[in-house]
């Protein structure tokens, strides 16, 4: 039977396996390059980075259904810019995936031009929106990780430990100018730890406040009589 528990346990445990792929893919990334993109080594990495993103979709939402009324708006706007961010990493990662891998001969500016977005490159190609959109996605996650880490910390359902991790890994990245690509993706080990702990507490159960979704002296199928 599905019941409340075993949906914040599922939450809860893509929770943590995005977290652990947050953190191995960036060890594993092969280089952006034209030669790249056609290695079996890009089409791992890409393909887990969907499935990453897939997990971090489902690990944000039950974090935020476990505290939806104390996190507020704060923690509704943090909750929509995340998602947002996973469904745009979702979005490039499928090209990076799945067509990138196609046009190396035939359109090698475009490619390059569209690593280049992600690696600081500089590409000859017209990309229209697409230089615009990739900071933007940026700007959700640091955002979005911001708010949802100070309203998790503030409504004290998760540890509060984890969610001040979230907040400082999200805005962490804001340095990443001052590493050189590709050791910037040491700032992804932060935020991975985070997922890996606030996903955790989520599966265990071990949050900051247990609460039941009973009153007190209630239970399932029972009904309150009087005398």
């Amino acid at each position: 039977m599905i019941t409340t528990s075993t949906l914040a346990r599922g939450a809860g445990l893509a929770a943590i396996l995005a977290g652990i792929l947050f953190i191995g893919i960036q060890a594993i990334h092969p280089p952006e390059t034209l030669s790249s993109v056609s290695t079996d080594r890009w089409a791992i990495v890409h393909y887990l980075t969907i499935v990453m993103a897939l997990f971090g979709l489902i690990g944000i939402t039950g974090l935020y259904a476990i505290q939806v009324k104390e996190a507020g708006w704060l923690g509704l706007a943090g909750f929509l810019f995340l998602s947002l961010f996973w469904i745009a990493t979702i979005a490039f990662t499928f090209v990076e995936a799945f067509i990138l891998p196609l046009l190396p001969d035939d359109a090698p500016g475009f490619v390059e031009g569209y690593l280049g977005i992600f690696s600081g490159g500089a590409g000859e190609a017209n990309l229209g929106v697409l230089p615009a959109v990739a900071p933007l996605a940026g700007g959700l996650y640091i955002l979005g990780g911001l708010l949802f880490g100070v309203a998790a910390y503030r409504a004290g359902i998760l540890p509060r430990g984890a969610a001040a991790l979230l907040a400082f890994a999200t805005v962490a990245t804001l340095s990443s100018s001052l590493l050189p690509h590709p050791l910037d993706r040491l700032l992804a080990v932060p935020m991975g730890l985070a997922l890996v702990w606030l996903g955790y507490a989520l599966w265990s159960g071990r949050r900051g406040k247990i609460r039941s979704p009973y009153p007190a002296g209630a239970a399932p199928g029972s009904t309150n009589r009087s005398a």
